[in-house]
């Protein structure tokens, strides 16, 4: 299972341990085509975007759940999809953000925000088919929490963007006086008007990177 070389001295332990043994051989009596994404996609995070170049991190739940839809990013669908509500949220508050160089998309892949840095992270790595948070507490928790983990120790000056409690409760551990931690609610239509549109979180993260002398992220 290929995660790319530049996370293998971070993460290569844990596949070794018993909770992912578990998780494989929960997910090998799965018949494959109900699981989201595909097994190529389930790391896809962690292939667009190396360890040494993360500058951000974008904590969603679990994959959607809709044929076609989950490639393995969070908050993102392939190009052909149809934008869902969330990243369409995401979207508006971009292009509101008078500091923020932003045209609205007729597509929701974010590839290229993972090619730039941005980590998109969800807590859960599959779910079946039409059935939400399927593969909770199944192991992939315990892994993406290392991930995090290994960011937030060995790394410098990140970003981490916590949308909506489970996203808060996931970087509970990330330390504040290392690194940039912007939280509001989720973008979903039933709480993105209580805090998530008008956060202004694209352009105070490019902020915290352009003081730290790092590229910002063309959103």
């Amino acid at each position: 299972m290929h995660i790319s070389a530049s996370w293998d001295p971070w993460l290569a332990d844990e596949f070794n341990k018993d909770y992912m043994r578990d998780l494989f051989v929960f997910l090998d009596t799965q018949d494959a085509q109900s699981i989201y994404p595909a097994r190529d996609h389930w790391f896809a995070a962690l292939q667009a975007t190396d360890f040494d170049k993360v500058k951000a991190v974008i904590i969603g739940q679990d994959p959607y759940h809709g044929l076609g839809q989950a490639h393995g990013l969070s908050f993102s669908v392939p190009a052909g999809e149809k934008i869902p509500p969330s990243l369409r949220n995401i979207y508006k508050e971009l292009a509101a953000d008078p500091a923020i160089d932003f045209t609205m998309p007729k597509h929701g892949c974010l590839t290229h925000w993972a090619d730039q840095g941005v980590l998109l992270l969800n807590a859960v790595l599959t779910v079946e088919a039409g059935k939400p948070g399927s593969h909770q507490q199944r192991g992939w928790e315990q892994f993406t929490d290392c991930i995090i983990a290994q960011l937030n120790r060995h790394r410098e000056n990140l970003v981490f963007m916590l949308w909506g409690k489970y996203a808060q409760q996931k970087g509970t551990r990330v330390d504040p006086n290392r690194h940039l931690v912007l939280q509001t609610t989720h973008p979903s239509p039933f709480s993105a008007r209580k805090g998530f549109l008008g956060c202004r979180h694209f352009s105070k993260a490019n902020a915290w990177l352009t003081a730290h002398g790092q590229t910002p992220v063309r959103w």
